[in-house]
């Protein structure tokens, strides 16, 4: 398997997920004997389009995906690549919108979890910084339970090009950070926002968070200093699909 242009998938709605939105990109399944009655309309389009299958043992699975959480399948598929933000903008619908601007979350569960409160709550893209090595896994693909194929992944050019981009399309940059920012909850919102999120450990670039229009933060109890990264993303997420 070529690595760049290729991915290997595993779980059942991971797979499924591909299956019903670009069935082409498949190139290889294989499954658990188990799951043959359930994957029947995937295997009879792999026989029409010649696509090969296998079934296989339960050790092969997980050797396969090198995880023990297959469930019962994994697939080879053409890696998508991100639009650009040029392309996405033009495309994008008239009317409220919300994106997610990954500045170093590197942790594929973190991603995943990200995508599946995204595709929840309507988001209209992931966007990655320019040089950024982020990029779909078959770990993230899991966790996303079929998220990976419901919102884009656009790659931006440089941060001060990709905020005139955003800001001329009607967004406002919203820093998300720990401390010192607004209260999300009693903060007004733009209704074409893009949520600014940071790494899991160090947070976010200082200079990033200073071009951005607002700083937020999740109002708490103070008996943990903050919350997962995945798990602010859907606070967030959540708020601004409230007001919508």
């Amino acid at each position: 398997m070529h690595r760049d242009s290729e991915l290997r998938l595993y779980g059942l709605n991971a797979v499924r997920a591909v299956f019903a939105r670009r069935p082409g990109a498949i190139r290889k399944l294989y499954l658990a004997e188990a799951r043959i009655p359930q994957l029947q309309p995937l295997l009879k389009w792999c026989v029409a389009n010649r696509v090969g299958y296998r079934v296989v043992e339960e050790g092969d699975l997980q050797k396969l995906a090198a995880s023990s959480h297959h469930e019962g399948v994994v697939a080879d598929v053409l890696r998508e690549e991100p639009q650009s933000l040029t392309a996405w903008l033009q495309a994008l619908p008239v009317g409220p919108q919300c994106a997610l601007w990954l500045d170093g979350v590197g942790n594929p569960h973190n991603l995943g979890a990200i995508l599946r409160s995204a595709a929840h709550f309507g988001a209209a893209a992931i966007l990655l910084p320019k040089h950024a090595t982020l990029g779909l896994s078959g770990a993230a693909a899991r966790v996303a339970e079929g998220a990976a194929e419901a919102v884009p992944f656009v790659r931006m050019g440089r941060s001060d090009n990709a905020m005139a981009q955003l800001r001329g399309a009607g967004f406002g940059l919203a820093a998300t950070v720990v401390r010192g920012g607004a209260g999300l909850f009693g903060h007004a919102l733009p209704e074409r926002l893009v949520y600014v999120l940071g790494a899991e450990g160090e947070g976010m670039d200082a200079a990033l968070a200073e071009a951005c229009d607002l700083r937020l933060s999740i109002p708490g109890s103070g008996a943990v200093e903050s919350l997962n990264v995945a798990a602010a993303t859907a606070v967030f997420l959540a708020e601004w699909a409230r007001r919508r």
